[in-house]
C-alpha cells in the first residue's frame, strides 16, 4: 500500500470537501489514492443500501432512488450540452 501525493495548491472546492471529517478522508482516497479505491467505495454505496433495505424494508429501496434522480438529471444534461 503506497501513499498517495497531494498537489502543492488544492482548489477551494478540495479544501472544503477535504475537511469534511469522515467524508473527507474518503474522498482523498478515492480521489489521489490507488485507482482499486473507487471500486470499494462503489461496493460501499450498494452495501450500505442493501443495509437501508434490511432496516426500512420498501422505503429503503425507493428514498435513496428518488433522491437519485437530480444527480441523475444533471449528469444526463451535462453529457448532453458536451
Amino acid at each position: 500500500m503506497s501513499a498517495y501525493v497531494l498537489p502543492e495548491r488544492l482548489t477551494l472546492m478540495q479544501r472544503i470537501l477535504f475537511s469534511v471529517p469522515l467524508l473527507g478522508r474518503m474522498i482523498k482516497e478515492i480521489a489521489y489514492g490507488p485507482e482499486e479505491n473507487l471500486y470499494y467505495a462503489i461496493a460501499t454505496l450498494v452495501s450500505l443500501w442493501g443495509c437501508s433495505i434490511l432496516l426500512f424494508g420498501i422505503p429503503g429501496l425507493y428514498i435513496p432512488a428518488v433522491c437519485m434522480v437530480p444527480v441523475v438529471f444533471t449528469l444526463l444534461i451535462t453529457i448532453t450540452r458536451g
